[in-house]
This record gives C-alpha cells, sequence and structure tokens, in this order.
C-alpha cells in the first residue's frame, strides 16, 4: 500500500472512531462511569496514532519511534490521571457502606438474629403486619419477626412481594405514610417527614422500645479518642478546620455528613441544636440519560475524616477495625453508659404507626414492650426501654 493508500486508512479508522469510539464513550457516561471516560478515550486515541504514524512513516524517521512511544505513552498518563484519583478514594474504607442484610433474614437459620430460650407467648397467624425500618434496626425487626410470624419467606429487599422489609429510614417513613407498610422501626422522623405527616393530615404514633447510642468515630490512627459535644460542633459549623486545635495532629478535618432525612442526619440535626451546619462534602453521580446529580459524599475513611452513625451499625454489622468511636464528653459509647444514662448523645428508637387499621399492630407492640420483646432487643445487641 502506498503512502497515500495508508492516509486514507487512517482518515478511515479516524471515521471509524467517531462512528464507534464516540457512542461508545456516551454509553459510558450513562452509566455513569466517570473514571472510565478518560482512559478509554486515550487507548482508542493511542491505537489511532499507532496507524497515523504508520502512515506518515515516522518510524523510518532518525528518532521516530522514540517520539511516537512518547506521544502515546503520554497520551495514555493523561487519559489514567482521569482514574487515579477515584481509585485512589475507592481504596479507602467506607463505615455507611452497604451491609448484606439478607444474612439477618427470618427463618433462613441465621446465626447473627438474637431467639429467645422459648417459644414466644405472642403468635400473629393471619393480618400480619408489614414491616419496614432503618438498615441498622434490620437485625431486631427479623428477629421479632422469627419470634412472633408463621415460618416463611420475608425477602428483606423485595417491598411488592415481603411482608419484612428494609428500605431505609428515610423511604420506610414514606412509604408509611402512602400507607404502604403498618410499622417502621427507626430513629425519630425528620423535619421534613414531619411537615409531610402534617400536610396529609397524619399522626405518627412513635412508640419508644429501645435505646440506641449516636457515635462520631475517627480513623483509628488518629491520636484523638474523644472530644467534647461543644469541639463536635466547631468542627461542623466550620469553626474548627484542624485537628491540632483539638488535641491531634496538623491535618485539616474533612467532616462528613449523612443524606438530608436519614435517621443519623437527623440526630445529627438534633445534636448540633441551635448551631448553624457547613455545607457538606458534595460528590458528583450520574443519573438516568447522562445527568448529574450532587450528593452528600460518602464516609471515607481518611486519616482526617470524621463521621457519624449508630453504634450498633458500626460496632456489630460492619465491624470495621479500622476506625474509632470517640468519647463524648468524656463518656465512651457503650451498652452500660447508655443504660445508666452516661453517654451524652443516647437516644430512643421507635415502632413508628400511622394510623394502620391491621389488628395485630397494638398486640404486636405490646409484646414487643412485654419482657419477651425486651429481651430479644438486649440480646440483639440494643439497650432494653424496660
Amino acid at each position: 500500500m502506498d503512502r497515500a493508500g495508508r492516509v486514507m486508512l487512517n482518515i478511515f479508522y479516524l471515521v471509524l472512531f467517531f462512528v464507534f469510539g464516540a457512542p461508545f464513550l456516551f454509553i459510558v457516561l450513562l452509566n455513569g462511569d466517570f473514571h472510565l471516560i478518560g482512559p478509554i478515550a486515550s487507548v482508542i486515541f493511542a491505537v489511532w496514532l499507532l496507524y497515523l504514524f504508520s502512515a506518515i512513516d515516522l518510524y523510518k524517521k532518525p528518532k521516530g519511534k522514540r517520539i511516537a512511544a512518547g506521544v502515546i505513552v503520554l497520551c495514555l498518563m493523561i487519559g489514567a490521571s482521569f482514574s487515579i484519583p477515584h481509585y485512589y478514594k475507592q481504596s479507602f474504607a467506607q463505615v455507611d457502606g452497604e451491609v448484606e442484610l439478607y444474612e439477618y433474614e427470618a427463618f433462613t437459620g441465621s446465626d447473627k438474629l438474637a431467639r429467645l430460650d422459648a417459644p414466644a407467648s405472642f403468635k400473629i397467624e393471619r393480618d400480619l403486619p408489614k414491616l419496614d425500618g432503618a438498615t441498622a434496626l434490620y437485625p431486631l425487626y427479623a428477629a421479632f419477626t422469627e419470634a412472633v410470624y408463621p415460618k416463611g419467606s420475608y425477602p428483606v429487599y423485595d417491598p411488592g412481594f415481603s411482608k419484612v422489609v428494609s428500605t431505609t429510614t428515610r423511604e420506610a417513613y414514606d412509604r408509611l405514610l402512602e400507607g404502604e407498610t403498618d410499622i417502621i422501626f427507626v430513629a425519630g422522623p425528620s423535619i421534613g417527614h414531619q411537615k409531610m405527616a402534617e400536610a396529609k393530615g397524619i399522626e405518627l404514633q412513635m412508640t419508644p422500645i429501645g435505646r440506641e447510642a449516636f457515635v462520631f468515630f475517627v480513623n483509628s490512627r488518629n491520636p484523638v479518642d474523644g472530644l467534647s459535644s461543644d469541639e463536635i460542633r466547631s468542627i461542623y459549623s466550620g469553626e474548627v478546620t484542624n485537628w491540632k486545635d483539638v488535641g491531634g495532629s496538623n491535618n485539616s478535618i474533612r467532616a462528613f455528613q449523612r443524606p438530608v432525612d436519614s435517621g443519623s442526619q437527623t440526630q445529627f440535626i438534633k445534636f448540633m441544636e441551635d448551631t448553624p451546619i457547613e455545607e457538606p462534602e458534595i460528590e458528583e453521580m450520574a443519573s438516568g440519560m447522562g445527568g448529574i446529580i450532587s450528593e452528600v459524599a460518602s464516609y471515607r475513611n481518611y486519616k482526617n475524616a470524621i463521621g457519624y452513625t449508630f453504634r450498633f451499625f458500626s460496632v456489630e454489622m460492619i465491624r470495621n477495625d479500622e476506625i474509632k468511636l470517640l468519647a463524648i464528653d468524656g463518656v465512651e459509647p457503650a451498652i452500660e453508659t447508655i443504660r445508666f444514662g452516661e453517654y451524652p448523645l443516647a437516644a430512643e428508637f421507635y415502632a413508628v404507626t400511622a394510623g394502620s387499621e391491621n389488628p395485630n399492630v397494638q398486640p404486636f407492640i405490646d409484646w414487643i414492650l412485654s419482657e419477651e420483646g425486651q429481651k430479644l432487643i438486649e440480646e440483639t445487641g440494643f439497650v432494653s426501654v424496660e
């Protein structure tokens, strides 16, 4: 093939790049894999450069191979630079990440569920109340289910079929207010859900069934072991921005928050009282049809990070030994400090209803408050209210 032919061939490859390469990149964009766009584009471009350099006989010129290799390596390095930060970020453990709740499903033989020593004195055979709730409380109400409900299949991630699911605090409140579930097991409602209930003319009936600790945590290598409530408020208001100001190393503080209407965010806002809250760290994610949405950045266990959650979720469900829970006002978050009211951020959690007509709802809640129900709360790893 002569030189003109090779040039025409490379023009053909360039057309193929736009006809097939560009749509492929667009599909990647739709899927939200932004960190792959740079590497994929650089590889496609590098392959095209190989043909181009061949067409202009660059390899036959003095130092031509070195020039070609240098240009191609530069292209690949630029492409890789788009993904390296992403994978560096992914290398840090997440504390608020997903857990496999199916491991706690009732009647699956799970060794993670608390159980009574004898059959429960209360049983429901028909008109089963539909249950939903927070991720951190699912192991508890799954234990209730196995104790009281008839043996059967209750898949946790199938709200359309199952009577016992976990859709997270925010969605559980939404479903309760829409009449799609009978009882939800959650922390108290956010301001948004209170207003939603008022707008619908619905009264939320909240029955305290147990107590739990709201906790703040840091990287296990952080020398700070505890903070005062005022210090935490100063951090999250943006007044304190360096760990050295609260007894730590000279590192800027990355203060992570949780999404609006989540159980932990509602508790956090309550903790902050009237103290202004600095805007949270935000990350951009893909939505449908290539759009961009902004969400509160997921907690990453950077050495200078601080975050918050509930004690049981972090200690029993995630079991991440790369973080440590902070003492607050000199008190460690532990079962006994919660029980005796010593830990300042202990909070009740609830069985919440919204006027369900299911005849077994109130008897079920009464049983949860009984000695048997409260024993399951203790056996699961929470603190009873009785």
